[in-house]
């Protein structure tokens, strides 16, 4: 498989895990409170949005590249 390809595959993949859950969320540890050697960590989730546009654009680049690289091996 091409570079060409390969580099459509993955934006393909990227494009469809942007559909199918349209966030990425980690979660961090935080101090809560800390009053000398008394320290209190607390978790704390963020999320981080994959726009609809940035996911169908990944989509329609990976199509594009993948036909690109088919038509460089006729």
């Amino acid at each position: 498989m091409k570079g060409t390809a390969l580099a459509g595959v993955v934006l393909i993949v990227i494009g469809v895990v942007g559909f199918a859950f349209g966030h990425i969320s980690y979660t961090t540890k935080e101090k809560a409170i800390d009053l000398g050697p008394i320290e209190v960590m607390a978790d704390k989730k963020h999320n981080i949005a994959i726009p609809d546009i940035a996911a169908a654009l990944a989509l329609i680049a990976g199509v594009g590249l993948v036909l690109a690289g088919a038509r460089s091996n006729s």
